[in-house]
């Protein structure tokens, strides 16, 4: 029986191989846009999928203010901060750019919008598509840059090997965040708005929590909730030594901010740990500040101690009832 001649498989066009420049990103089963012939997903895709799988654990690290950017990204509704970009950032930006703010959030979870003098409003509350936060805002950062004034930044998936924050903005530079009541920060002019937008607006300030940052000490937010109110604060120190200086006060007695407040816990997000307290109802932040200022030194205090001995079986109790009661939020 003769045999079957061998199926050969589709030979397909030649074309010039791209070896310098950006690689578009499109669709797994088109044709890289390289020109080597193969399919994106067997070609520069594989760069483009181990990039999203990378998971860069603090992503703010390195950028002023890393505790209220993890803050702002998660714990807190309404807030703004002014950026200051790079040296030559704005260089080939369409038109003038007079400022570029953070907001935590903008209308229908836009990255960025170019307003239409040319500033730009960048959201923080998006979502991450390439494991690294700050790579996904720097690619917003860079759209928004080379958007028409006027116009949203539409999302869309990151493009591999892009600048991260910490190359786009100016590291020197503060890192003052101002906590509002509300969202008229997305309008130019939201004392004049009407209609759906002000109806869209009044429904979107309903919905934010009450927040404020305290004065006294860094990265510290107070929130009211229906019940009661909590004080959730973004600490630097390393977790598994912040949790040992916890414990240990906790087993003191030393932990509250005052009568009817307790330690219940703490989130973990983008690399920091998250210590929270449950309030009284009726405590304001106003009434949080010389507590918290004074458990910071004995924070302090007790973090300073260079050969610390070993946990207490007290202590470790504690311990481990703050970590049963931690969350991880990214």
């Amino acid at each position: 029986m003769a045999k079957k001649a061998a199926k050969k498989s589709p030979q397909r066009s030649q074309s010039t191989t791209v070896t310098s420049g950006e690689i578009p990103v499109v669709g797994a089963r088109e044709d890289c846009p390289c020109g080597s012939g193969r399919r994106y997903k067997a070609c520069h895709g594989r760069e483009a999928a181990h990039a999203v799988q990378e998971l860069v654990h603090r992503p703010f690290e390195g950028l002023p203010g890393e505790a209220d950017w993890v803050a702002l990204r998660e714990l807190v509704p309404a807030a703004t901060v002014p950026l200051t970009l790079a040296a030559g950032v704005v260089d080939g930006a369409v038109g003038e750019v007079p400022s570029v703010t953070l907001a935590t959030v903008l209308p229908l979870a836009w990255p960025a919008l170019r307003r239409q003098d040319g500033s730009i409003l960048l959201g923080l509350q998006t979502q991450s598509s390439s494991g690294d936060l700050s790579r996904d805002l720097g690619d917003a950062l860079e759209l928004a840059l080379s958007t028409e004034p006027g116009s949203p930044v539409p999302a869309r998936r990151t493009v591999p090997g892009g600048r991260r924050l910490q190359e786009l903005l100016d590291v020197q530079a503060g890192f003052t965040p101002d906590v509002h009541t509300g969202f008229e920060f997305w309008l130019e002019d939201a004392e004049a708005a009407t209609g759906e937008v002000a109806a869209s607006l009044e429904r979107a300030n309903a919905s934010a929590i009450p927040t404020e940052k305290l004065t006294g000490v860094d990265s510290a937010y107070w929130c009211q909730a229906s019940d009661k109110n909590h004080l959730r604060w973004v600490m630097t120190v390393p977790e598994e030594q912040l949790l040992d200086a916890l414990a240990r006060l906790t087993a003191a007695e030393q932990s509250s901010l005052g009568a009817d407040t307790r330690l219940v816990g703490s989130f973990r997000a983008h690399g920091l740990t998250v210590p929270v307290w449950d309030l009284p109802s009726e405590m304001t932040a106003a009434e949080c500040e010389k507590p918290a200022a004074e458990f910071a030194e004995r924070l302090a205090a007790t973090l300073a101690v260079t050969d610390p001995a070993p946990l207490t079986a007290e202590e470790r109790r504690a311990r481990a009832n703050l970590v049963n009661r931690q969350v991880t939020l990214n």
